[in-house]
């Protein structure tokens, strides 16, 4: 999974565990890595001389390198499936998915979407006829990659190492967080919203910096009483860097979507839609007092919502917080 391969800093970090005698579950608990994570590296890239991070790294490098066949040169009725599924103006995440649902138990039919893309886009993996693309949305003859160019936040936890408990969204207290943008780019306000009630927040900032927008978010969550702070789901923009200082502060664990995957946060893309409703693109954002802010998060948890059986999310909350409190 994208986001997912450990870096060189984690790989020291487990050799030092190593040399201390820790653990492999003290380990993966102290690098942010599931123990099954730390434990198939230290298995597979050991050396004669025991574990050591500049050997492992290059040879995760390499083999993640090597040579590796296309799936779909080696299935030409795959390709024409997919092709006739193109051709019918499907994306190919419906079809990717859409092949897993029809071939829940053959794995020969299974493609992702990336695969799909890259049959399509890249030279020497011209599998499927560039012509297909004018049925794609966009409909382009290249490929536009995304303006992700920024590096990678250090201590950054990738969202494939969220608990399973976050995703099925059965204990409260997980929330994801963004950034409202204003008019020009010009100003911001911040946004948490917790994912089993839809509850959000709302708060004032200055500057999108980073030690502003962690102090805001600290003292924005520490409001909530200790059921209901658990973890925060965010992208990797650069005003989240000091992600670090925020969980020291407030004890709440922070994990990372991968680059342009805004539907890894969908409950904060789709609370931001809402939102716009009172905060629009073409406005500035910075008149806003923090009273103001309050009002609008008020007014946003008290509508029902469809996901919550028409319950308003200030209810859902208080549900949740009651038995949270009981338990």
């Amino acid at each position: 999974m994208p986001g997912c391969r450990l870096s060189y800093d984690e790989r020291a970090l487990i050799r030092a565990g190593l040399l201390s005698d820790l653990s492999i579950r003290a380990i993966a608990h102290e690098i942010g890595r599931a123990p099954s994570t730390v434990s198939r590296e230290v298995r597979r890239n050991r050396s004669l001389r025991g574990y050591r991070p500049r050997f492992a790294h290059e040879l995760a490098r390499q083999r993640a390198k090597r040579p590796k066949t296309f799936k779909l040169e080696r299935h030409p009725r795959l390709v024409r499936k997919v092709e006739r599924l193109l051709r019918q103006d499907w994306s190919p995440k419906q079809i990717a998915e859409r092949l897993r649902m029809d071939h829940p138990h053959d794995p020969r039919w299974w493609v992702s979407q990336e695969s799909i893309y890259q049959a399509l886009y890249v030279q020497g993996r011209g599998v499927l006829k560039q012509e297909l693309t004018r049925h794609l949305r966009k409909g382009r003859s290249k490929r536009r990659h995304g303006p992700e160019t920024r590096g990678r936040i250090p201590g950054m936890v990738n969202i494939c190492e969220r608990p399973p408990e976050i995703k099925d969204r059965a204990v409260p207290g997980h929330w994801e967080g963004d950034l409202i943008i204003g008019s020009g780019s010009r100003s911001q306000v911040g946004m948490m919203t917790e994912r089993s009630t839809r509850l959000t927040l709302l708060f004032k900032l200055e500057d999108r910096s980073a030690p502003t927008v962690t102090k805001a978010m600290a003292r924005t969550i520490r409001k909530l009483p200790a059921e209901m702070k658990r973890s925060l789901t965010l992208d990797q923009g650069r005003e989240f860097a000091h992600h670090v200082e925020f969980s020291i502060a407030t004890g709440v664990d922070v994990f990372f979507c991968d680059p342009s995957s805004p539907w890894q946060r969908g409950t904060a893309e789709n609370t931001v839609g809402l939102l716009r409703q009172y905060l629009p693109k073409n406005e500035d954002l910075s008149h806003f007092t923090q009273a103001e802010l309050n009002a609008i998060a008020r007014k946003l948890n008290g509508r029902p919502r469809e996901t919550l059986g028409w319950l308003k999310p200030v209810e859902a909350y208080s549900r949740l917080l009651s038995v949270a409190t009981t338990d």
